[in-house]
């Protein structure tokens, strides 16, 4: 049964059809922009039964202490490490993301970074603009031919991008927690083990706090000078000193990257490099894509008030219907 209207919390801008979903059906509080976050929170916390966030806005155990009649935390993005999943859990609290929406946006992303970041697309076109065409052919540069592909973290996303690197006629390798029997990739156990085999590393894993700087100087350097890192997963899986520094020294040929450290703010010294493709944080921003993720973030929260639960429960915190 269709429970009482609730009072939902909103802690950055959202979505536009996030932002308009529950009028007329709940009341929506939002903390961006208010003048004292601190009173907001004091005043209307114990009210707030559902949490709308994304963007990387942290919910930890501090907030939950704020809002002791939270029920649901419905996060806009797949991935979802910015928020405490484990102590929601502990709390009685469900927290959703949205996966399956937007795996062909990020997958198709990535595939075009690992071809622009071979071929040196955005250098090239900045070459023709300048005017150097008429002086000189552009270099040549790498080529897809021949390379084996490694991917890190062969969820969803990593097998959305596996299948459309097998039409370019490339052997694909894996690393993950462990073998997946229905894939017809070779398996690595390590990640060093990984990095040795192939020629471009495609990192697509969660992140948060067992990931954090996973690919570090050592696998940098087994993946060789001929090397490609391609990230479309956290900025906090690459070590970014150790990735900028391996660049420099030619220690691996080059890096295509959507995420990074502390976005959204790139260190001089990476950006000023020659042989990156760098992305501001784009792989799942198209209006189709974000328009079907909110739509999900809402359809979880209306789910969940309307007695049917949760659509897409995170690992974390599963959910089984009250008998």
């Amino acid at each position: 049964m269709p429970d009482a209207p609730a009072e939902i919390l909103l802690l950055r801008k959202m979505h536009p059809l996030v932002e308009a979903a529950f009028e007329g059906r709940h009341t929506v509080h939002r903390l961006a922009g208010a003048a004292d976050p601190e009173a907001v929170l004091a005043e209307i916390g114990p009210r707030i039964r559902a949490l709308c966030v994304g963007g990387q806005v942290g919910v930890d155990a501090a907030l939950m202490d704020r809002l002791p009649n939270l029920e649901l935390i419905a996060n806009f993005g797949v991935g979802y490490d910015a928020v405490d999943a484990v102590e929601a859990h502990r709390r009685g609290v469900t927290v959703t993301n949205t996966p399956d929406v937007l795996t062909d946006e990020v997958a198709d992303l990535a595939v075009g970074l690992v071809l622009a970041t071979l071929r040196r697309i955005p250098q090239a076109d900045r070459y023709l603009r300048a005017g150097h065409w008429p002086k000189a052919p552009f270099p040549l540069t790498a080529s897809l031919r021949g390379r084996r592909i490694g991917i890190l973290g062969l969820g969803r996303i990593g097998r959305a991008i596996a299948r459309r690197l097998e039409s370019f006629g490339v052997e694909i390798d894996y690393h993950g927690r462990s073998r997946q029997a229905d894939v017809p990739f070779t398996y690595h156990d390590s990640l060093l083990g990984l990095a040795r085999a192939v020629h471009i590393l495609i990192v697509v894993a969660p992140g948060g706090a067992d990931t954090r700087n996973l690919v570090d100087a050592a696998v940098l350097e087994a993946l060789g000078p001929e090397g490609i890192l391609i990230n479309v997963a956290r900025g906090t899986l690459v070590g970014e000193a150790a990735l900028t520094a391996a660049l420099k020294a030619g220690t691996i040929l080059g890096a295509g990257l959507d995420v990074f450290e502390n976005e959204p703010h790139v260190p001089e010294d990476l950006a000023a490099l020659d042989n990156t493709v760098l992305l501001p944080h784009v792989g799942s921003a198209s209006e189709h894509t974000r328009a079907a993720m909110a739509q999900l973030v809402v359809d979880n929260v209306i789910s969940w008030f309307e007695g049917r639960g949760p659509l897409t429960p995170v690992a974390e915190t599963p959910w089984r219907p009250k008998t």
